[in-house]
């Protein structure tokens, strides 16, 4: 094979490659969230974190829905250990899509709303994840600080299939006297 078609075969890859990387389908939400049964506490069981979220213990979100229809969120966790500083943000959220009230702008500064999408909701509401378009950052969160492992696995998996990274997902450790969180 010749130098020339060598270089265009290589460049075509990478090109390919950044094309794949970058397009997705439209992540897909779950059908409709009743938003007076999702508010509360959820524990975060693992992500692919933020910066802020980096080397967190006993991380929780909990939600309340206000009279004017946004979301107040708190988001407290351990910093560094279970025993390390509690830290505490409180970002609001704005309900995008009220057909399905899946979509969600979160907003830690104003004017900015980041993007909340409700990937995934159990049944019984006990188990969600929150994920993005960009497939950058992902919450799987649970009622209770921890989930069975065939339930994390599948839930790993269809989040592969909305065409994250699976290797980014790390666990957050929790661990609790009780199941009552410290917010």
């Amino acid at each position: 094979m010749n130098r020339n078609l060598r270089h265009r075969l290589l460049m075509s890859s990478f090109v390919l490659a950044g094309c794949s990387a970058v397009h997705h389908p439209p992540i897909q939400t779950v059908p409709h969230v009743d938003l007076p049964r999702f508010m509360g506490d959820w524990y975060v069981i693992a992500n692919i974190p933020t910066f802020v979220e980096t080397d967190a213990y006993n991380a929780v979100e909990s939600y309340r829905l206000d009279a004017d229809g946004t979301i107040a969120t708190t988001f407290t966790f351990r910093h560094g250990s279970y025993d390390g500083v509690l830290k505490s943000y409180h970002p609001r959220g704005f309900v995008l899509d009220t057909q399905s009230n899946a979509v969600w702008g979160m907003q830690f500064i104003w004017p900015f709303k980041g993007d909340f999408r409700i990937v995934y909701l159990n049944s019984d509401y006990t188990q969600t994840v929150i994920g993005r378009e960009k497939r950058d950052y992902v919450w799987i969160m649970a009622r209770q600080p921890r989930i069975p492992e065939s339930d994390y696995q599948r839930i790993v998996e269809l989040l592969g299939g909305e065409g994250y990274d699976t290797t980014q997902i790390d666990k957050v450790p929790q661990r609790w006297e009780s199941a009552q969180p410290a917010n």
